[in-house]
């Protein structure tokens, strides 16, 4: 858990798997590292904690979590995950039982939490990708969630974009990756 901190008035969690944890470039070229110069500049005193694992699911995730919380407690929770668990066919009820232990903790904690969209190459049939897709937003329409945007999106479909295992994004595209979720955390910060 990377524990880098600029200011220390509120804290942003990012709880989420390879996307988040800056997967074969450098860490300090990762869009949460992006984040926190961002927030640095915009004068908002926020410490930013990466709790993502390369690998995690949602399972793993909400394992550790309660770890996690007793240690901190967020103002903001980014969850990104579940990109794994899709890739290994978890069943969507599963996948959703899991955000949902995860948005429940967080939520009682004190946070708000924004929720990354995930979706999935279209290989894995057309009834698993809807029930997929639907779970992000049965769980986007909660009260105490806001759905964001896909993280890759206009990144995952251009091989410029991405590393050579055409699933982790580059350094490049970190920013834009940012960008994909800054709309709907703008309007989180205080």
């Amino acid at each position: 858990m990377s524990l880098c901190a600029y200011g220390t008035d509120k804290t942003i969690l990012v709880l989420g798997d390879s996307l988040s944890a800056a997967y074969g470039i450098d860490a300090q070229s990762g869009w949460v590292s992006l984040l926190r110069e961002r927030l640095d500049r915009a004068g908002y005193r926020y410490r930013v904690i990466n709790a993502s694992i390369s690998g995690d699911t949602t399972h793993g995730a909400n394992t550790r979590l309660d770890a996690i919380l007793k240690e901190i407690t967020p103002d903001i929770t980014i969850v990104e995950l579940g990109g794994n668990d899709g890739l290994r066919g978890i069943p969507p009820a599963e996948i959703e039982a899991n955000l949902t232990a995860i948005i429940e903790k967080t939520a009682t904690a004190g946070s708000r939490i924004l929720l990354a969209e995930m979706l999935l190459p279209p290989n894995y049939g057309t009834a698993y990708m809807e029930k997929f897709v639907a779970l992000y937003r049965d769980l986007g329409a909660r009260d105490d969630v806001i759905l964001s945007n896909f993280i890759l999106a206009d990144i995952a479909d251009n091989p410029d974009l991405m590393q050579s295992d055409g699933i982790h994004p580059k350094a490049e595209a970190q920013a834009m990756m940012l960008e994909n979720l800054w709309p709907d955390l703008y309007p989180l910060l205080d």
